[in-house]
């Protein structure tokens, strides 16, 4: 990390009053706002006190940072970063429900799908990246269940969606 961005992310942890949010900005994240549905639906919803986000795509500033299959024209690791977009993307979509990070009790699921070539096998290391970010931003409230789906396709040509279920008080 260079000085710049160094000073750039303590400057935002310095204005997050959020617990969650402090700790993202010490990882050099930012939530984003929420990204527009693409199609008929909304990016979360909650009932009684499990928020569910829709399917996240790696949206960066509106834009895929890459499109295609992993395993041939996106790299397994590349896809894992991609897998941590969605996964920020997703806490967003979280966030305008619940109002602050701090109310999640407990991550319960996250349902990732990579866009695989039907050679590659490795969708559990790719999702790994959503899953191991949250137990750095929740610790052990991070700990879920998992499904890492391989599929033919994904909306827009995204390498990587992921869903995710939190319960918050």
């Amino acid at each position: 990390m260079s000085q710049e961005q160094f000073a750039s992310a303590a400057d935002t942890a310095a204005e997050v009053s959020s617990a969650v949010e402090r700790r993202l900005a010490d990882l050099g994240l930012t939530l984003p706002e929420v990204a527009a549905p693409v199609a008929a639906y909304v990016p979360a919803v909650v009932t009684g006190s499990t928020v569910y986000t829709s399917g996240q795509l790696p949206f960066v500033s509106g834009q895929l940072p890459a499109t295609g299959k992993v395993g041939a024209e996106v790299s397994a690791e590349a896809a894992k970063k991609y897998a941590e977009v969605c996964i920020v993307n997703a806490l967003a979509a979280v966030k305008a429900q619940i109002g602050d990070l701090d109310r999640v009790t407990q991550i319960v699921k996250v349902v990732g799908f990579v866009a695989s070539d039907p050679q590659f096998t490795g969708q559990p290391g790719v999702i790994n990246g959503a899953s191991e970010l949250l137990g750095k931003i929740f610790g052990e409230a991070g700990t879920h269940a998992r499904s890492a789906v391989g599929v033919a396709v994904l909306p827009l040509d995204a390498p990587v969606e992921v869903e995710l279920i939190a319960d918050f008080a």
